[in-house]
């Protein structure tokens, strides 16, 4: 039997134990929500020929499907607040084999977009977001080694579906490859089958709570009258607050915050556009399609070690105060890289972007929840995880299209990796420059704080011993009552109201 005073009370994540059996479900998840788009790329030269399309209307299949992969990420965060991850990952994992399964039937690029694109990034959606926030309520201290194992999932999944994906295209063509990765993707409902609920004993606990809340509401119904009708404007707070419930819109108030997003909206503007274009640009080079696959696995192995040994290094005393800054590093890094890409004209020069991309791909994925939870905490997470994806899904979207276009207009890759590029590191320097800034704010804050704090226990003090004098005072002993009595002879003389 817990103690009455514990009784109800969540228990603390337990940084281990039955922690890592859902970091492996939350490996294989978040492995396909972010490596699945990318790994469809060995397939875009066919269903281009195939539907005869340009560069930038293939491109909008991974486009539309990582925007809403996060542009679903309040919804995702709302059914989780609701139900809980497990049933969330589960039926993810069935509506992105729906989707793929469907795919393998269209006759028109838009049915792709459709299929593809919406439904199975939907799915997708609902296996990313779940994933990350199950993570935080299992691991605490050792939080960053878990995300960094966790988000390892993506390159291996990547390294793996590479090379999968050429030998089934060249097997059963790209038709048949879609019914086999829609029935791949069904594992994502075993990975969800692993996340057992955390914490359940609060919900118990909250249940007569409720109960009695609604009792006393009918007795005062009963007492007072029938309760008077709500106007327009009380009913419109009511829906605000109930949405407010699940998704925290207090964080547009919170500086941090508001810099995470902005910078990282700026960054995906070129962040995911050339993963999906170096299979292409490699073939455009005279490359033969297994070694141009084989890019994305040297890319994918990179960053397969990049991840965790980012989140051991992130979890280090020296690293972890100033997270922010390290995440910001990362981001220019990755943007120095495709801006140095135009200048691998062979294939040795491709490997060893390759494997540049990777480590800086892995070093900011490793870091991009971890930050969020840094500066947010694990209590408001889940609602920040929501409104950052909605916001980000726009430059998501936009990202790979413009690349497509910018190849149509100058029938060249590397202005594609220019503006991507220059994007990045621009997004880099300015998360560096206002983080710098927010810790300053952030140490002023906290110095005025203490200083309030000391001045209040000053004044506590000085109250306290004025009242402690006062009791003295009235406590005295009778052997001073007649020294009182003539101290109050005195005032009266004094004010002229002597007595005879």
């Amino acid at each position: 039997m817990p103690a009455p005073t514990q009784a109800g009370r969540a228990p603390g994540p337990p940084d281990g134990g039955w922690g890592w059996v859902v970091v492996f479900g939350a490996f294989i998840s978040i492995g396909f929500a972010y490596a699945f788009p990318k790994g469809l790329a060995i397939f875009f030269k066919e269903i281009q020929n195939f539907f005869g399309t340009s560069y930038s209307e293939i491109a909008w299949i991974s486009s539309i499907m990582l925007a809403t992969t996060y542009g679903a990420g309040p919804i995702s965060s709302i059914l989780v607040n609701r139900y809980g991850s497990r049933p969330v990952v589960m039926f993810g994992g069935l509506l992105c084999g729906v989707g793929m399964i469907s795919a393998a039937f269209c006759t028109s690029i838009l049915q792709l977009y459709i299929c593809v694109g919406f439904i199975t990034g939907f799915g997708l959606a609902l296996n990313l977001q779940p994933s990350v926030i199950i993570i935080g309520k299992y691991f605490l201290k050792r939080r960053p080694i878990a995300n960094g194992l966790a988000m390892a999932g993506s390159p291996v999944m990547l390294c793996t579906l590479a090379p999968l994906n050429q030998f089934l295209f060249d097997n059963f063509g790209w038709r048949g490859s879609f019914l086999i990765l829609g029935a791949i993707l069904l594992n994502c409902c075993v990975a969800g089958a692993l996340f057992r609920p955390i914490g359940a004993g609060t919900a118990l606990a909250k249940t007569p709570v409720n109960e009695e809340g609604k009792d006393a509401l009918k007795g005062k119904i009963t007492e007072d009258g029938p309760m008077e009708k709500k106007t327009e404007e009380e009913e419109g707070k009511d829906c605000f607050e109930k949405v407010n419930q699940y998704l925290d819109f207090s964080l547009f108030k919170h500086r941090g915050f508001l810099i995470y997003l902005i910078g990282n909206v700026l960054m995906f503007l070129g962040f995911f556009a050339p993963i999906v274009f170096l299979a292409p640009y490699a073939k455009h080079t005279g490359i033969d399609e297994y070694s141009a696959a084989f890019l994305l696995s040297i890319l994918a192995v990179v960053d397969m070690v990049a991840r965790p040994a980012t989140g051991i290094v992130a979890n280090s005393r020296w690293v972890r105060p100033r997270i922010q800054y390290f995440f910001s590093f990362a981001i220019a890094f990755n943007g120095a890289c495709h801006l140095l890409c135009p200048l691998a004209s062979s294939y040795t020069g491709l490997l060893v972007y390759s494997s540049f991309f990777g480590l800086a791909f892995g070093m900011v994925c490793a870091m991009l929840f971890e930050t969020l939870m840094d500066l947010v905490g694990a209590a408001r997470f889940t609602s920040a995880v929501g409104l950052v994806t909605i916001a980000e899904c726009c430059t998501i979207l936009l990202g790979p299209p413009i690349g497509g276009i910018l190849i149509d207009t100058f029938g060249d890759y590397k202005y594609m990796f220019i503006k991507c590029g220059a994007v990045m590191v621009l997004a880099g320097t300015f998360l560096f420059i206002m983080n710098y800034y927010n810790y300053r704010m952030l140490a002023k804050e906290e110095k005025e704080r203490k200083k309030k704090e000391e001045h209040l226990k000053s004044v506590r003090t000085e109250n306290e011993g004025k009242k402690n004098w006062n009791k003295d005072s009235t406590q005295d002993g009778p052997e001073l009552e007649p020294l009182r009595e003539n101290g109050e002879g005195v005032k009266k003389e004094m004010n002229g109201t002597n007595e005879v």
